[in-house]
């Protein structure tokens, strides 16, 4: 594998959901110096970059990702001195920062976009995507928003249509005018000027439509993940993008520090999700790979799609793996608790830079909202949506006091804790050494000991049951063999032919470590182990 000095290549991306994640001054929401007060804790977990979903001002119809101000911070989270204070403290602590950025839309009470549709007239009418009616009156062509219904919403006042491929309340920006190109890049070089470490780019795969616009063409059967009808053939993923990528990349580049662009790229297919590594490696830094995503518990589908991932990617290009973020289930109600360790063996001991979800480090699990308390607009607008996406932002569980210790105890959260915070807590996993929690700490020091964890050559191990993935990763004189057994029953394997001792660093299971010899190895239902060849 290419080494290389940029230390996100050898970094953890630990993603915090701000509102989630620590409640500072006792209003029910996270805030910034939540995150403040709790980086030693990140720190001891073994965490070395964070990144914060949107903090920016806000109507918070998306929860921040509809943005009336790109360059200031919205009150719930605290002031820009608070952001000032936890961006330096990070860094003391040897912790980088990556921020949200929203570029494909904004808020519809951004100044910009009050002033677009103001009049045709406006000088920024052009900075937003608008359309005359058919002559029937209807939208311009059949687009439908994400987040369900059409694309297009009907401004009386101007008498026409504007896109929003989100909410009504997020209208998109249009890409080809000079002018938002110019504002939006000011908007990077304020926050990377403040000494941010990167961004983590919000739908940047949609900057660019169709010139034409024609109607996408309908889906045979409904897609269920993302609520779609139609397949999104005109509206996203333009050959254009490419260009703006590669200019977010130069302005990265003209940066000290190494600065990281990871982008939001949704693609089932490794082969189109490469693609925006670049021709040349100039466009993301981290495409951020989602294949894993909507892959069952099961040995044999998880290894075809890393395989075919790796196959994919571009020379010099650094791989990296997604398990959990705040739009998909949490690990543990997908996978089954008991897989949770095995979950995050796998996630960190892949060749590629990983990124954990907060509180599956504890295995937080999704908790079930009422109606009358959904907050996601996917699930208020969607009500087959299987709760939106609230139940993957509870408030962290640091400890057994009322809240879980989110916030105080006479206050609401904003959305529910989870009944089992009294069970699956910070401080109780931290008294036990064999707890979820500390597998984690015992893990994620060992990767950043071991090079060979995250330099090291990946190579399968073939001729083994089929409900086990093993793989070896390789630097120099040291090699490590990861075993995971997705079976519920227990599984022997011999690998003598290849090695003939090991010694066992770490099992899910916690037992401790000891020296094994390789014709005989026992895997425990459910069971990891990490093993360093002798």
């Amino acid at each position: 594998m290419n080494k290389g000095s940029l230390w996100w290549k050898e970094s953890v991306i630990y993603q915090i959901y701000p509102r989630s994640f620590k409640d500072s001054d006792g209003d029910g929401v996270g805030d910034l110096k939540g995150i403040l007060e709790k980086l030693d804790y990140l720190v001891d977990l073994g965490i070395n970059a964070i990144w914060i979903s949107p903090i920016y001002s806000s109507p918070m119809a998306d929860f921040g990702y509809d943005v009336s101000n790109y360059q200031d911070i919205h009150p719930l989270f605290g002031d820009m001195s608070d952001f000032d204070e936890l961006l330096n403290t990070a860094h003391e602590k040897g912790i980088k920062v990556i921020l949200d950025y929203v570029p494909n839309h904004s808020s519809d009470e951004h100044p910009w976009f009050v002033e677009s549709r103001s009049s045709r007239q406006n000088l920024k009418r052009d900075w937003y995507i608008w359309r005359d009616a058919k002559k029937d009156g209807s939208p311009p062509n059949n687009w439908e928003s994400f987040f369900g219904g059409p694309a297009w919403s009907w401004d009386k006042h101007t008498r026409q249509y504007y896109l929003h491929l989100f909410l009504d309340k997020q209208p998109d920006l249009n890409w080809k005018n000079p002018e938002v190109i110019d504002a939006m890049h000011d908007v990077l070089c304020f926050w990377l000027d403040k000494g941010v470490d990167g961004f983590r780019m919000d739908v940047v795969t949609f900057l660019m439509k169709h010139p034409d616009m024609p109607d996408n063409p309908i889906l045979e059967n409904r897609d269920h993940v993302l609520l779609q009808e139609q397949r999104h053939l005109y509206d996203i993923n333009q050959p254009e993008v490419h260009e703006k990528l590669r200019q977010f990349r130069s302005i990265f580049d003209s940066y000290p520090g190494d600065r990281v662009i990871i982008g939001e790229t949704w693609f089932p297919d490794p082969y189109e999700l490469v693609t925006y590594y670049g021709k040349d490696i100039d466009e993301i830094h981290l495409p951020f790979n989602f294949t894993l995503l909507t892959q069952e518990w099961n040995a044999k589908s998880i290894q075809y799609v890393i395989e075919k991932y790796y196959q994919a990617l571009p020379k010099g290009a650094t791989p990296n793996f997604v398990l959990g973020n705040h739009d998909m289930h949490r690990l543990a109600t997908r996978y089954g608790r008991q897989n949770i360790r095995s979950a995050g063996l796998l996630l960190l001991t892949l060749y590629g830079v990983p990124t954990m979800y907060y509180g599956d480090e504890i295995g937080m699990e999704d908790v079930p909202i009422s109606p009358e308390r959904y907050q996601d607009p996917v699930a208020i607008r969607n009500p087959d949506a299987n709760d939106g996406r609230d139940p993957e932002r509870s408030p962290m569980q640091w400890n057994n006091d009322l809240n879980a210790g989110f916030c105080p105890a006479n206050v609401d959260p904003w959305l529910p804790v989870a009944s089992n915070y009294m069970e699956v807590n910070v401080a109780k996993q931290e008294k036990d050494s064999t707890s979820t929690l500390n597998f984690y700490k015992r893990l994620l020091r060992l990767r950043s000991q071991e090079h060979a964890l995250y330099w090291g050559d990946i190579i399968f191990i073939e001729s083994i049951p089929e409900s086990i993935i093993g793989y070896t990763r390789s630097l120099d004189n040291d090699t490590f063999l990861i075993l995971i057994n997705f079976s519920a029953l227990e599984e022997k394997i011999d690998l003598s032919v290849t090695f003939e001792q090991g010694e066992i660093l770490l099992s899910t299971n916690m037992t401790s470590p000891k020296k094994i010899f390789l014709d005989d190895v026992t895997l425990a239902p459910h069971e990891g182990l990490l093993i360093k060849i002798i």
